[in-house]
Parts: structure tokens; sequence; C-alpha cells
């Protein structure tokens, strides 16, 4: 079957229909952060205008935000002040007429890894999206766990050193303690500077002291890494590893593998997903 994902950034929506494992062309429209509900809405419409047709049997969107899943009301929408409380999935449904299903993004990410992905072989995994936050997605026994609140997973706002996880294990890190942004310092680690290598080497006794807590917390077969983050990955990777060492199961580690995301446009992927989970 076709389903529709479309993934809701803060500045822009991006949206493509996904039928047997294969992307078609993707959209995408700028959104108006600062623009009312309505205007913000009506982007959304604009966008989905485009795509639907007469294949597609359901939507599947993804939102940097809180959800009331059984309801498809968003709460609190990074970067679009005036999405409080949207009931997304009635506006949709009212339009459209199929099912609309929504989720945070980070879900949908491992969703995405889990249908078209690194995940497809794996029965319980962890997708750890990296960038301005640290968030993911629990995969337990094939099936997405999101919790009641549509909270788990929020990792980055565990308790860490003097501030949270995500404070030093994600975008945050460059930009709180060294006052610079990840890409910039990437850039220089791609020509070899060595104050630029140091940092990343930081960045990454941080994520394993991060990924440590994850595996204590519910012990996954793999963390599949997404987010902006993931290219620097070869310059924090070892420093990650000699970090995670001194873990206190060391077979656990033994059988525990760690990989980057190689999927393309995923939340949209993860979006449609959604829909493979609960309609087929």
């Amino acid at each position: 079957m076709a389903y529709l994902g479309i993934d809701l950034g803060g500045t822009n929506v991006r949206g493509a229909v996904v039928k047997d494992n294969v992307l078609a062309e993707v959209k995408s429209i700028p959104v108006s952060s600062t623009g009312t509900e309505i205007e913000v809405l009506n982007e959304i419409f604009r966008l989905t205008d485009q795509l639907m047709n007469k294949d597609v049997k359901g939507i599947g969107i993804g939102v940097p935000s809180v959800v009331d899943v059984e309801n498809g009301i968003i709460y609190d929408v990074q970067n679009i002040p005036s999405w409080r409380e949207v009931a997304l999935k009635k506006y949709m449904e009212e339009r459209y007429h199929v099912p609309v299903l929504i989720n945070n993004d980070a879900n949908c990410f491992a969703l995405g890894e889990k249908h078209f992905g690194q995940g497809k072989d794996y029965h319980s995994f962890i997708g750890l999206t990296i960038g301005t936050g640290l968030g993911a997605g629990i995969i337990i026994h094939n099936k997405l766990y999101a919790g009641p609140n549509c909270g788990a997973g929020e990792f980055g706002m565990v308790n860490y050193l003097d501030k949270y996880f995500e404070d030093y294990a994600s975008g945050q890190f460059f930009k709180n303690i060294y006052h610079t942004d990840g890409s910039r310092i990437f850039q220089k680690a791609l020509t070899g500077e060595g104050e630029a290598l140091r940092i990343f080497e930081e960045f990454g006794v941080h994520l394993g002291n991060a990924i440590k807590m994850i595996l204590y917390t519910y012990d996954p077969e793999i963390i599949i890494l997404g987010g902006s983050i993931k290219d620097a990955y070869p310059f924090f990777n070892e420093s990650m590893w000699e970090e995670m060492r001194n873990f206190g199961y060391p077979k656990s580690i033994e059988k525990f593998r760690i990989e980057v995301s190689e999927l393309e446009n995923s939340g949209i992927f993860g979006a449609s997903g959604l829909c493979i989970d609960q309609m087929e």
C-alpha cells in the first residue's frame, strides 16, 4: 500500500509518498515559524494537497514535540510558538478522509530504521538522534514504545554532571561549552585541526556516558545514530567506545553494536512507518 509520510520541522515541512519501500519525489514547503496556528496548518495542507492521490491509504506525520498519540493532538512544537495545542489528526482526517497517525520525530526515526534501515534485522534497538538536542525512539520486540505520554526516550533530559545529558551529548555541547556550533568544529576537524579533534574526543566521552545509561536502562541489541552529528562519527567513535569500556557488564558490550544511519529522508520514511505499524 501507499502511504504519505510528512516530517514537520521548525523551518520547513517535507513529505513524500512511500510505496513498496520506495520514496517518491520529496516536496518541501517553508514553515512560518512565527505564524499563527492556522497559517502553519495551511502550509501543511498546501504540501499535502500536492502529494495526495487515490493510492494513498494513510498519512503519517512526525513532529518535534509531545503528542497525544491516541487523539492526534500536538503540544508545544519546537520553534513554532503558536502550536501549543493543535488537534492535527482531526483537521487532516476531515480534509483528506484517510487515517492520520502522528508521533514524535525521534520515534519516527526509529520506525524508519525498523522498516527501511539498519534496524530491520533487530528485535530491540534504540534510534538515537543527535542534533540540536538528544532524542530517541525505542523499539522493543519489534514494537515502538512511546510511553503513555509519548515521552519515552527523552534521555537528553536525564541529569548529568551539572546539567543534563543533552547539554553534553548533542549540539548543545558545542554551543554551551565552546560557544560555537558543531558544523564549524566539524569543518575544522576535516582539515585535521588538533583543537577540533580534541573537542570531538571530549564529546565522545560524554556520549559514551549517555550510551552506558541507555544500556543500563534498556539493554538494546544495537543503537543506531542519526541526526546532524552522524557525519562526524569517525571523530568521536574511539573516545566514545573507550569510555564504555568500564561498563558494568562486559559480556553485554561484547555483543552490543552501534551503527550510523544510512537512511536518507529517515523522518519521512519513519512517518510512513506509523501507518505500516497500525494499518498492516
